[in-house]
């Protein structure tokens, strides 16, 4: 059975693997070089930069480091950013606050 891949991720790797060729080329790495520095194949390095969802978080994050960039992969659902879960745990807050009886 195949996934679905829902359109807005799509897009989102594609955007992803579109900026880390960008970043590669900036950095007039060859795709050989990259493939030697992150440790994967270059048809690897290719499914990241096309942004194929079959390629594995583990080599999008291995090219992200031999960029340079892998410091950006760990704030990705930091809390500081995750402005739905601060405002779900908001609404769980209560309305008034009491101290029990006899203090």
């Amino acid at each position: 059975m195949k996934k679905v891949i829902p359109i807005p991720v799509m897009k989102a790797l594609r955007k992803l693997g579109s900026d880390i060729n960008d970043a590669r080329r900036r950095r007039t790495i060859t795709i050989a070089l990259m493939a030697e520095r992150a440790g994967i194949s270059r048809t690897t390095v290719g499914k990241v930069e096309r942004g194929d969802p079959t390629a594995s978080m583990g080599s999008y994050a291995a090219v992200l480091f031999a960029l340079g960039m892998v410091d950006r992969l760990s704030d990705l659902v930091d809390a500081m950013h995750d402005v739905m879960g601060r405002q779900l745990e908001d609404e769980k807050l209560p309305k008034r606050v009491r101290l029990p009886k006899g203090e």
